[in-house]
């Protein structure tokens, strides 16, 4: 009796174990299968979006088209020309990249796809699995290559999704601009208020790197409201008319923008510093203080010896002109036979002579002298020195145009080497005047080679409509540049290249040959003229291009900071200016008191 009792506890406790168990087992089963379709409905969800989006998009295509008016453009926010405005991306790639967004776990979605495989749900659940999901850790055995493939796709993922959120705020914004008169104040309430979310979800996601699945819920909020906007505003050919004028102004303001900053850009490249000024008027002072005997420079006698090295330098930038000298005496093998001919304007006259009486460069010989010591200059050449239609006074600067009267200014001279202000010497140069000239008049680089950053044609500077320009000039002609010059005096003299520039020059203010400046002016002067050096001799791009690479830097023996971005004013280029410096000696007091620092 007492077994059969025994026996019927233990079958009643096994039947209660199972009916409390079995239930349990069963419903945690059940929700395991709910959280695996709640992520296939969500990107179905999404799938859903993108077609009805698209098929808005067909419409007010076809109700403009039915009209008789011109397709709008549907980009209104364009930073990529392959995203559109009003549609979601319709590749493969950016639908998964959403999902896995969505999730915000990378191995939980690849763990569920891998669990539907295994219960038989379908080939396209298959293909989920089969698709390279961006992993938040990467294992050990991952390679480099295969970890910058998941940075760059997850990186386009991101910009694509912040992207489609500030489609979805222009195009919220657009409706604002459209609201009728008799709209529900609550809708223009929601319609802002999506915007305001959409915008946080776009900061906190550039911020984060990241989208969340609470800013992915936001933008599908936000489509929604933009779905009931469009059957409010049913009149397309207004929308499309207003988005025309607000494109239009659009790009007025951006062409005006950059006009002005073009405009500032080359203002500033053509400011003198205030430390400059400042270091001008400090060696003005004291050039006046010293004794008339005290202000020469010795080496007088050098002056026009044809059997020295000499080099021209026509400018008003003291700091400049110092570091031409210095750099180049640096590099001189024989510097006791270098003679620089510098020329500068009255008023900086005293200041340059100063400079170099404080700081001698060694054994070479420095001559500074204003261009108003040359008289013939003024009477004769004075109506030809001004160039009409240009107010850029480095186009218009007698000095600028002076390195056309060089055979005038150096009469006994047969060689000579004309450098800009905005040049470093890195190499001997006297090896100059062993080069063969062939009868040419000027030694310069070339600039004809397609895709250089210093690529020049002559038809890019000179009129060839005008034909005259056309009879006499090939526009094929290879061009050359200024910054570092070889020119043969005797041959030029032979040649008279001062009367054929004189001659252009005339004709050029008559009518419209060429642009402003000395450059297209010089290629027509010394047309068939020219011999062209190595390139190793002058290497151009300094103040325009950062992209310049390092070797071509050290084989060159002359770096030309061509354009605005100057060593010595702030917008120049950063990687470039410890070139420059490094000749600048800034323990000078001068230098210290007017604040000109590295």
């Amino acid at each position: 009796m007492r077994a059969f009792r025994k026996c019927s506890r233990i079958l009643i406790l096994c039947l209660l174990c199972v009916s409390v168990f079995v239930p349990i087992f069963i419903l945690s089963y059940r929700l395991k299968q709910i959280n695996s379709d709640v992520s296939e409905d969500f990107v179905e969800e999404l799938s859903i979006i993108k077609h009805r989006t698209e098929a808005q998009t067909l419409s007010a295509i076809e109700q403009e088209e039915s009209r008789g008016l011109k397709e709008p453009p549907l980009l209104v926010y364009k930073d990529d020309p392959s995203n559109s405005a009003f549609n979601f991306s319709s590749s493969e790639e950016s639908r998964f990249s959403e999902v896995s967004f969505a999730t915000n776990d990378a191995g939980l979605l690849k763990n569920n796809a891998t669990r539907l495989d295994k219960n038989g749900g379908g080939q396209r659940r298959r293909q989920e699995e089969e698709v390279p999901v961006p992993v938040a850790k990467e294992e050990p055995h991952v390679s480099r290559v295969q970890h910058d493939q998941v940075v760059r796709s997850r990186s386009r993922a991101l910009d694509e999704k912040v992207k489609e959120m500030k489609d979805q705020v222009i195009k919220a914004k657009a409706y604002l601009n459209f609201t009728p008169a008799n709209i529900s104040s609550h809708f223009v309430k929601e319609l802002k208020l999506r915007i305001k979310e959409v915008e946080r979800a776009m900061s906190q996601s550039t911020k984060d790197s990241r989208v969340s699945r609470s800013s992915l819920q936001k933008m599908k909020a936000m489509e929604s409201t933009l779905l009931k906007a469009s059957r409010i505003y049913p009149d397309c050919a207004a929308m499309i008319k207003k988005l025309r004028a607000m494109t239009y102004t659009a790009e007025e303001q951006v062409r005006s923008h950059r006009n002005q900053e073009s405009f500032l850009r080359a203002l500033g490249g053509r400011t003198i510093p205030k430390s400059l000024h400042c270091l001008s008027m400090r060696l003005t002072a004291e050039y006046f203080a010293l004794d008339p005997g005290g202000r020469e420079l010795p080496y007088k006698h050098k002056l026009q010896n044809p059997h020295l090295y000499h080099f021209a330098i026509f400018s008003d930038n003291i700091l400049a002109c110092s570091v031409v000298v210095n750099s180049t005496i640096s590099t001189a093998k024989e510097p006791a036979k270098i003679v620089f001919h510098i020329v500068t304007d009255f008023l900086n006259l005293p200041a340059m002579s100063m400079w170099f009486l404080s700081n001698p460069p060694g054994k070479a010989t420095v001559h500074v002298e204003s261009i108003e010591n040359f008289p013939w200059l003024i009477t004769k050449y004075n109506e030809t020195l001004q160039r009409e239609g240009s107010l850029d006074p480095r186009y218009i600067s007698q000095l600028n145009h002076l390195r056309f009267y060089l055979p005038d200014i150096f009469p006994r001279l047969t060689k000579i080497v004309l450098l800009d202000h905005d040049i470093v010497v890195q190499k001997d140069l006297t090896k100059l005047w062993s080069i063969n000239m062939r009868g040419k008049v000027n030694g310069a680089v070339q600039t004809c080679k397609e895709g250089e950053p210093s690529f020049r044609r002559m038809d890019m500077f000179v009129n060839f409509t005008d034909p005259m320009i056309a009879n006499k000039f090939d526009s094929n002609t290879c061009t050359w540049a200024f910054g570092m010059n070889l020119f043969d005096l005797h041959e030029w003299r032979r040649r008279n290249l001062t009367g054929v520039y004189h001659k252009y020059l005339h004709l050029g203010k008559k009518r419209p040959l060429w642009k402003a400046g000395t450059l297209p002016i010089g290629w027509v002067t010394f047309y068939k003229q020219t011999v062209a050096l190595d390139k190793s001799w002058h290497l151009l791009g300094l103040g325009y291009d950062s992209g310049v690479r390092q070797e071509d830097i050290e084989q060159a023996s002359v770096i030309h900071f061509d354009g605005i971005l100057k060593p010595w004013l702030d917008i120049g280029i950063d990687k470039h200016k410890p070139l420059w410096r490094k000749h600048v000696k800034y323990e000078h007091p001068y230098l210290q008191q007017c604040n000109v620092h590295e």
